[in-house]
């Protein structure tokens, strides 16, 4: 089976780009003018003077001007960044990638096509991330054919090409990172939120690899939608509060621990007041409770000891 799929492989025709370059279209303007219009131009006056030769001679004259007409059919005219590919009874010839008006061989069909810059953007595709989370994630690419035999000869419709593979290769991008940074990932690793930058040139790696087959180049590539999946949303949004909210607790707590230290390293050092273990605890209950507190603390006043 390997072996046939290898022969396929080996008869399947890569097309590449030919250079084809053709005639100033203007001087062969002119001249196709000249043949169509004076051979009738020629016959009309030779009617009115009644010299006309016979029909022999009109049928040389309606000829060449048949034939300027049909000389002046193998004019086209280029813009910027706009090329012709040109082939003779299906055999492709090259590509005239000259700008203005220009000329070939009238038997040669010419097919134009556009190389400027294109623009596509994804609409939001609803994927699983590394974590299985269903996200909905989308982006902005811009490409342009950079290889035109391959784009019109190597695949049926480049645009709709770029569109599938596009679509595919955001699917499997998306399915590479975690959406956003969790217990179980490691402090370096790239997210699909925190990594922008990371994940759009891994993406525009994968666009040129998967476009190359159509001759596409891909210029920028971005994501422009980026979300949690409607269904699970609200959940993933308590999860991230809830981190949140554990986030600032621990540094209030490491806050506050470090200022009761220097408060009874103070205390010592200065030999304000000399305090046992107990008086210690209590003092450092009470000064964690104010610092730690959401809310004004309350002072109450001890008229007795802590040991009455």
């Amino acid at each position: 089976m390997m072996d046939s799929i290898k022969k396929g492989a080996a008869m399947r025709k890569h097309i590449q780009e030919k250079s084809l370059t053709s005639w100033n279209g203007y001087l062969i303007l002119f001249v196709g003018l000249v043949l169509a219009f004076g051979a009738i131009i020629s016959l009309i006056l030779r009617v009115k003077e009644t010299t006309l030769g016979g029909p022999s001679e009109l049928i040389i004259h309606l000829a060449i001007s048949a034939f300027g007409f049909f000389f002046l059919s193998g004019m086209y005219m280029l813009q910027p960044n706009e090329v012709a590919l040109l082939s003779l009874f299906g055999d492709y010839k090259g590509t005239d990638r000259s700008e203005g008006l220009r000329w070939v061989n009238p038997f040669y069909a010419k097919r134009k096509l556009s190389l400027r810059a294109r623009t596509l953007n994804t609409p939001p595709l609803k994927v699983n991330d590394k974590r299985g989370n269903p996200v909905e994630i989308g982006a902005a690419i811009v490409w342009r054919v950079e290889e035109t035999a391959l784009a019109i000869y190597n695949v049926d419709d480049f645009e709709r090409f770029v569109n599938v593979q596009a679509e595919a290769a955001l699917r499997h991008l998306a399915s590479q990172y975690a959406y956003d940074d969790g217990e179980d990932l490691s402090q370096d690793e790239t997210t699909l939120r925190a990594g922008m930058d990371v994940v759009a040139n891994a993406m525009r790696v994968e666009l040129h690899t998967r476009f190359a087959a159509a001759g596409i180049d891909v210029e920028d590539a971005k994501l422009t939608h980026l979300a949690y999946a409607p269904e699970i949303a609200q959940v993933m949004l308590r999860r991230q509060q809830a981190e949140a909210i554990i986030s600032a607790r621990k540094k209030i707590v490491h806050g506050a621990v470090s200022m009761v230290e220097e408060a009874l390293q103070g205390l010592s050092e200065r030999k304000i007041v000399v305090l046992d273990d107990e008086r210690k605890a209590a003092m450092v209950s009470n000064l964690l409770v104010v610092l730690c507190s959401d809310k004004d603390a309350q002072p109450v006043i001890n008229a007795g000891t802590l040991y009455n």
